[in-house]
């Protein structure tokens, strides 16, 4: 079944399924059909998010179990709304003891059941890990931790387990064979302190037996160069499984495919679908399996087929193909797309040379990115290339052609390719391709060479040849080769652009957010129609977004912030005044971190917020602080996570406070907020565009929770904030249309009527939105550069959207997110042929009729 518009729930320990038993009515007064769960099978204790799982089997019981599942479930359904999981193949949690095939992996080595479960290469370069695992959970170098003392031989009764155990976390079992030697016949208290590291003796046996696993414990720090097995990203807590293999697919999925054909579950996301082998042949295995368990639905719950979505972010010249047999992403791309469109074309040269000139840093993104990839690449998946580096040269050694290509050419070749890759990787087996991967390759291909050594270009063409499905070598040995580059472009793509590029390249932040394309400012209305008029033909049930638990962000943040592109030249004449402002505040802080700083108050400064109000200063500065030490660390300039600078980020803290303390800097704060006063109803009337568009053009509208209200939020753990939602159940309850509340816009209640009339009108016209067609529709006029309207129709059924665009200059300082009539002058939208808004209107709509109040208008269309 697919969802008319679905309402995406974090649960964790705070929020269980309990929890949100009694928001089902207030769901289905927005216009829900489906709720959006995040994951739900066993995580990490106290996981605040659930993508770390250590149990795939059960569902969590931190949230309520199966039993508070079951009844989540059918406070939905007496409500005539469905669910929707998130669900996690491509990972587990590692570490710690809490994950039971993991730990069997450790015992017992490539004889464990589940050694085929987890990516690991049982036979690398380095002779001291063959048949073994490296375990880089150590806080610092082996022979010192062994030394402390924080390495003790445990014996767990309960599970009949010998471990070791690291800082009372890290359990790391003693191999089956070891146990008698260990333990003999005697008291195992006594036998265990024969191996009490706090001796000369006892940390002898104590080394001597660790020496013997199927593991070899490591310094976490090693981890980048000589891991051999597969992680999620660079993060060792998370480990790569092998959802390609059936029987790790089936135990992966057993759960969720008995909760779907139960009727429980009526759709699935897949999350970090680029992180599996081979994520096509998922997608269509996926879908198959689900479809098969569609005749074991109840007869009381809605029929399959299954809706199948993938996190997914699609370059910009990348579409998702058909073949996966998905109903398409979780709508990346339709952030950007959105972003896009509220930026403003004519600020784009301002911000760009102040930027550059403030930094120091390249003016254009894409040389950030490259320095970027390159850096990620060599310091944190070293090890991950020198694997993929040995798997190539195998599949060269293994054809007389190409046997005296060199490893270290291969590595260079590699480097150059994966720092201008335009995508998170390809889709080739190595004995075949799609067609795009061709047209991806293409361009990387060409910046790769010429960056190469002289001599080298041809190897780059032997490697994307390989990588095409063409060449000679092993067939083998040359899938194995091209599953480990895919393997590592996806991560090293994630890592450095959205981990490390977006928090460098700052010329405008509401540009860099997942998914998003920072080196194109703004979008014309044209490019939004072609996308929205493409997504209709091909995938017109994707999910679409502006606002997710991995934003970098809020959605009116980025909102906001998009009225800067409108005012450039005025908004950097008002970041240089703050400097000068704030220098007394500011010595050895870097100009980009300030800049970066000054941004993000401008954004995310809370509506309702004094500068008079200390306590409510004090806790958005609490809040801010929390994002800048990230942005500082993610950046990886100044400070890092591996390397904190705690001085620099210590130094940054007190000029965010010094900045928002009222004694030390009234006339900042004074211009702060006037500024902010300013610019704030021109992003209120983006925020509003932008979530009408969300549910009107074509695609399935997500609402991340909260988000229905005002959200004004940052990179997480912020945006997974609790929600007030009594006061969301209050407003939705109280009758009244959204214009009636512009008086009040500022507690976020004139965006949430905005978009529960679009839901409602979903729900009475669900063929019109799901399947109908998008014509955009021409605008002319004075103001014509400064609406979008398009029309959707099915059948007899159509509708009008019309919204304003880039309005700063018309709202700026008006107190209000709406447009004045008269500034319209000779605006009109046209009308297809044979459509209009009533007996007496015209085919030429004036737009001041349309927007004469609210930002964005719906209107039903008749024939004649």
């Amino acid at each position: 079944m697919t969802p008319r518009a679905t309402y995406r729930i974090q649960f964790h320990k705070g929020f269980t399924f309990a929890d949100a038993v009694p928001l089902a009515p207030y769901f289905r007064a927005l216009g829900i059909s489906h709720l959006y769960s995040s994951p739900i099978t066993t995580a990490r204790s106290a996981s605040t998010h659930g993508y770390d799982v250590v149990d795939p089997t059960r569902i969590n019981p931190e949230l309520g179990g199966e039993e508070g599942f079951r009844a989540l479930v059918g406070a939905m359904r007496a409500e005539g709304l469905g669910v929707l999981l998130d669900i996690v193949p491509n990972h587990m949690a590692v570490g710690g003891g809490d994950n039971d095939w993991w730990l069997d992996v450790l015992e017992k080595g490539q004889a464990s059941d589940h050694a085929a479960f987890f990516d690991i290469d049982w036979d690398p370069a380095d002779a001291l890990l063959k048949g073994k695992l490296l375990a880089p959970f150590l806080g610092g170098p082996y022979a010192e931790v062994l030394a402390s003392g924080d390495l003790t031989l445990e014996y767990d009764v309960e599970r009949d387990r010998l471990s070791v155990v690291a800082y009372g976390q890290h359990h790391f079992p003693i191999r089956p064979e070891d146990r008698a030697e260990v333990l003999g016949d005697g008291d195992p208290g006594h036998a265990l302190g024969r191996y009490d590291a706090a001796t000369a003796n006892g940390r002898a046996r104590l080394h001597d037996l660790l020496e013997r696993q199927n593991y070899r414990l490591a310094w976490w720090r090693v981890a980048g160069d000589e891991i051999n097995w597969r992680r999620f990203f660079d993060v060792t807590e998370l480990a790569g499984i092998r959802v390609e293999r059936d029987e790790v697919f089936e135990a992966v999925h057993a759960l969720i495919f008995r909760l779907y054909g139960e009727g429980l579950i009526d759709g699935v996301r897949v999350d970090h679908v680029d992180g599996l082998a081979d994520p096509a042949g998922y997608c269509r295995t996926l879908r198959a399996r689900l479809d098969a368990l569609a005749g074991e639905r109840p007869s009381n719950v809605p029929p399959g087929p299954a809706y199948l979505v993938i996190e997914k972010i699609l370059a910009r010249s990348e579409r998702l193909s058909p073949d996966w047999q998905t109903d398409g992403t979780t709508g990346y791309e339709y952030m950007n797309e959105a972003a896009a469109l509220l930026h403003a074309p004519e600020g784009e040269a301002v911000l760009t040379d102040y930027w550059h000139g403030l930094s120091g840093r390249p003016a254009a993104f894409e040389i950030e990115e490259e320095e970027a990839r390159r850096e990620i690449l060599l310091r944190h998946f070293s090890g991950q290339l020198d694997a993929t580096v040995h798997a190539f040269h195998r599949v060269a050694r293994s054809d007389l052609a190409t046997r005296d290509i060199a490893a270290g050419a291969i590595r260079r070749a590699l480097i150059a390719l994966l720092a201008v890759f335009p995508a998170y990787r390809t889709y080739g087996t190595g004995e075949w391709a799609p067609p795009s991967d061709a047209a991806l390759l293409a361009p990387a291909l060409e910046r790769a060479k010429s960056r190469a050594a002289p001599g080298e270009q041809p190897l780059i063409d032997t490697i994307a040849g390989w990588l095409g499905g063409v060449g000679s070598g092993d067939a083998e040995l040359r899938r194995d080769a091209v599953r480990r580059f895919q393997q590592l472009s996806a991560p090293v793509s994630a890592k450095s652009v959205e981990d490390t590029a977006f928090y460098r390249y700052l010329r405008l932040i509401s540009r860099n957010d997942v998914g998003s394309d920072p080196d194109r400012l703004s979008a014309s209305i044209a490019e939004f129609h072609a996308a929205s008029a493409e997504r209709a033909a091909t995938f017109p049930h994707a999910l679409l977004t502006t606002a997710t638990h991995d934003h970098k962000r809020g959605e009116d943040v980025r909102a906001r912030l998009a009225v800067l592109s409108e005012l450039a030249p005025e908004w950097v004449e008002r970041a240089a005044h703050w400097r000068a402002l704030n220098a007394r505040h500011g010595e050895g802080i870097d100009p980009a971190d300030e800049y970066q700083l000054y941004q993000t108050l401008v954004g995310a400064w809370p509506l309702d917020l004094s500068p008079e109000d200390q306590s409510g200063i004090a806790a958005f500065a609490d809040r801010v602080s929390g994002w800048q030490q990230k942005a500082l660390r993610e950046g990886k300039l100044r400070s890092s996570w591996t390397a904190p600078d705690e001085a620099y980020e210590a130094a940054c803290e007190d000029f965010l406070r010094a900045c928002l303390d009222v004694s030390r800097s009234s006339a900042f704060l004074a211009d702060l907020t006037g500024f902010v006063e300013r610019i704030a109803p021109a992003g209120a009337m983006n925020g509003i565009v932008q979530a009408v568009l969300r549910c009107t053009v074509p695609g399935v509208p997500d609402l991340y929770q909260g988000a229905e209200y005002w959200d004004l939020s940052l990179v997480d753990p912020d945006n997974r904030r609790p929600v007030d939602f009594a006061t969301r159940q209050a407003a939705a309850a109280q009758a009244g249309g959204a214009s009636d509340l512009l008086a009040t816009w500022r507690d976020g209640r004139v965006k949430q009527a905005a978009i529960v009339k679009a839901l409602h009108l979903r729900r009475e016209h669900p063929a019109l939105f799901l399947d109908g067609g998008y014509e955009p529709l021409d605008i002319r006029g004075s103001r014509a550069a400064n609406v979008i309207a398009f029309v959707r129709r099915h059948g007899d059924e159509a509708i009008l959207v019309a919204a304003a665009l880039r309005c700063a200059g018309a709202v700026a300082g008006s107190g209000a997110p709406s447009v004045p009539v008269e500034w319209w002058g000779d605006t009109v939208v046209d009308l297809p042929a044979g459509l209009s808004l009533g007996d007496d209107a015209g085919a030429a709509i004036p737009i001041a009729t349309l927007l004469d109040r609210m930002p964005a208008a719906i209107r039903r269309l008749r024939r004649g």
